[in-house]
């Protein structure tokens, strides 16, 4: 998997946490760059945690699966992007408060990484180099929350469903593109 597939596998799963982090500077009267910290640090290292713990689970399965790792690659990524795409075009509202405690901030972060979990598992198959790539998910992760909360507080939840939508697409291109590439349609 080159370092652009990658990046870009970073980005789509940040959106969710781009979409909260959003809500959170929304929901905050003032901002300050430790608060956009705080909200980067609980989603960057939970979205880095997840792949890793998904991949250490992919590898334990991948020698009884390899057949058929780029179909589970595709429906993984395919499951994940369509449902990021449905939430886009959710009418429901993100109930998110201000507070910054774990009490508030761990179900988020936990919420917004399960996704990561699967991308993990897909890692495993596909042989993926788990460190760079985690350490690129929860960089990408902690900067786009960061400057999420930013645009919460100054634009509101504008560009929420946009952001989640093209998340969404993007995953699933990534797994057409790895089930074409193994198939023989695209050359790999």
């Amino acid at each position: 998997m080159s370092l652009l597939e990658l990046f870009l596998i970073a980005v789509s799963l940040s959106m969710d946490a781009f979409a909260v982090a959003i809500c959170k500077g929304l929901s905050m009267a003032r901002i300050s760059f430790k608060k956009a910290l705080i909200v980067g640090l609980y989603f960057g290292i939970f979205q880095s945690a997840m792949p890793l713990i998904g991949y250490f689970l992919g590898r334990q399965f991948s020698s009884f699966i390899t057949a058929y790792d780029h179909w589970i690659a595709f429906i993984l990524l395919g499951v994940i992007g369509f449902n990021m795409i449905r939430e886009s075009r959710s009418r429901e509202e993100d109930n998110t408060d201000a507070s910054l405690t774990p009490a508030s901030m761990l179900p988020l972060a936990v919420a917004t990484s399960i996704d990561a979990l699967a991308i993990g598992i897909s890692f495993a198959f596909l042989k993926v180099k788990i460190a760079p790539a985690v350490s690129l998910i929860g960089i990408t992760t902690l900067v786009l929350s960061m400057a999420g909360v930013k645009i919460g507080n100054v634009f509101g939840t504008r560009y929420k469903a946009r952001a989640e939508f093209a998340g969404g697409l993007v995953l699933i291109l990534l797994g057409l593109k790895i089930v074409l590439e193994h198939t023989g349609v695209l050359p790999g």
